[in-house]
């Protein structure tokens, strides 16, 4: 069997790779560049935690020492606060990241990754598919035809393998503009993110109605203007302006010293592929969506398609070609997307319009919570999307009771026990390829697993498990919100909730697994595996 071909050695295309290869698939990188990345203090992304759970668990480095998850988040309007969060238990803090130490990771991680390929100076300039594969021919120092048994586009805005499958990316250009600093300085909130919307002080050059901090380690912070409409060029002299009048203001005072470490403009512009799936090639991140308006953030989603698409791939690689389940990527990760651009897109009137509407009472305050959301990965503009429209998602089940988690949601992490007896956090258990099973037990964590394991509804529920159409995972749980006792949880391999049964009941998590798996395996899908396990 081909390996996968990954075109693009960004943090998508890198990401997949790893997810790819701890399923025992072997890949090909093709990255257009030599293999390094330069330093860019000013280019970086927001995580949630979930995502940032993600790249510790592919990369094995914990990314909070590399990056700064914020201690709090502030909302000011002219000099008044108009939102205050803390982190903590309630609400996990994001994590701050240079895009740059983020693929440095990934990039280390594959290092040492022995079926992982990349292919430096490859830049990419024919596709060709067959029913049986996909050949793909480069230009470069290391150009040569390469064979795959499926090609994934992680390579960007101008993506080529969008181009050469002929799929349409229709959008919005420069919806918006922002001038950007990475700076050494020390601001009055330390370790606090703001958004600060019209300030009281004058600024240079036309009005900035809106700054954001972020920090980062070292004392850096980046620092985001947003620019008027329109292409005006933003000059050296311009954003030095901007970033004396802001830390002056901030401080109340004479401009704090600062080092300047990284300058650029930011363009955001929204659009979204026709199609992310041709035959055996598929597009992921900025390939097949951009988005980042009101401070959503694409390379986040990006990272998500990947996620997504790498258990798809390999349980096609291993078993055969599950034609539905690989169409339900583009299901269920444009459909996500295309909602967040939708609700950018109805909220940027009214939160940058200006007009009547900005004079309601109240206004100004809704305003910034839209934005604040945005920021935070919550509501309509940042919430992670779920997957319950899913075309993998089973039919009415009659053992089917609500937890705390919706049916396509991402899970909850808690505490669970292993098959040999260890304490694992069920978020390590995800990205291997395997279905997951998860009873709750309350009591089960004080007594050894020899004395629970083979008592109660253990026995039951553990060969309900062996007889699953697909290789699954029974780990136990002391509780679960929202989860009474002898409940059963069945997890897709990315971590988001397929079902919850009212007990053992084979017949519903059978049907469940099957359908979360892209149903039945086809006589044709078994004699292609059985084919090419016998070349491997």
């Amino acid at each position: 069997m081909d390996p996968v071909i990954i075109v693009g050695a960004g943090p998508v295309g890198l990401t997949l790779a790893l997810a790819l290869a701890r399923q025992d698939v072997p890949c090909v990188v093709l990255d257009e560049g030599p293999g390094k990345d330069e330093p860019r203090p000013a280019r970086t992304v927001v995580l949630r935690e979930e995502t940032a759970a993600l790249m510790e668990r592919l990369t094995g480095v914990p990314l909070a020492h590399a990056g700064v998850r914020w201690a709090g988040w502030r909302s000011m309007r002219r000099k008044q606060v108009t939102a205050e969060v803390a982190f903590g238990d309630v609400e996990p803090a994001p994590l701050h990241i240079a895009q740059h130490v983020l693929t440095g990771a990934l990039r280390a991680a594959l290092a040492g990754e022995r079926l992982v390929r990349i292919a430096v100076n490859s830049r990419l300039d024919t596709i060709e598919q067959e029913p049986s594969g996909v050949t793909a021919r480069t230009r470069g120092d290391t150009g040569t035809w390469w064979r795959g048994s499926y090609l994934v586009g992680c390579d960007g805005p101008r993506s080529t393998v969008r181009k050469l499958q002929d799929i349409r990316f229709p959008g919005r250009t420069a919806v918006e503009r922002h001038a950007v600093a990475a700076l050494r300085t020390e601001l009055p909130w330390y370790d606090e993110a703001l958004l600060h919307r019209t300030p009281p002080w004058r600024t240079s050059g036309p009005s900035a109605g809106e700054i954001t901090a972020r920090p980062l380690p070292d004392g850096v912070w980046r620092l985001d203007w947003l620019l008027p409409p329109g292409k005006d060029l933003v000059t050296p002299e311009l954003l030095l302006g901007r970033v004396r009048e802001t830390l002056a203001g901030w401080t109340d005072g004479p401009t704090p010293p600062y080092e300047l470490l990284d300058t650029g403009v930011h363009t955001v512009h929204h659009r979204l592929a026709r199609r992310w799936r041709a035959d055996r090639v598929f597009l992921a991140g900025d390939a097949a969506h951009l988005l980042g308006a009101l401070g959503t953030h694409g390379l986040e989603e990006g990272l998500r398609d990947a996620d997504n698409l790498a258990w798809k791939l390999a349980l096609a690689w291993h078993h055969g070609p599950h034609e539905a389940l690989l169409d339900s990527y583009q299901t269920e990760r444009r459909a996500i997307v295309a909602a967040r651009l939708r609700a950018a897109d109805q909220a940027l009137p009214l939160v940058r319009g200006g007009g009547l509407r900005s004079y309601v009472p109240g206004s100004a305050r809704g305003h910034d919570t839209l934005l604040m959301d945005g920021h935070l990965g919550r509501g309509a503009l940042g919430a992670p999307g779920t997957y319950a429209d899913s075309p993998l998602a089973p039919g009415r089940l009659e053992g089917e009771v609500p937890i705390g988690t919706a049916p396509g949601s991402a899970v909850t992490d808690v505490r669970v026990t292993a098959e040999d007896g260890t304490f694992v956090r069920l978020r390590d258990r995800f990205g291997r390829g395997v279905l997951l099973v998860v009873l709750i037990a309350p009591g089960t964590g004080v007594w050894e697993r020899r004395h629970w394991v083979s008592a109660g509804i253990m026995p039951r529920l553990a060969a309900a498990v062996s007889a699953l159409p697909h290789r699954a995972e029974l780990l136990v749980a002391e509780s679960y919100p929202g989860a009474a006792a002898h409940t059963v949880l069945l997890l897709r391999p990315d971590g988001h909730l397929v079902t919850a049964l009212s007990g053992v009941r084979p017949a519903d998590l059978y049907a469940a697994a099957e359908a979360a798996v892209g149903g039945p395996v086809t006589a044709e899908a078994e004699a292609r595996a059985d084919a090419g396990a016998g070349s491997r």
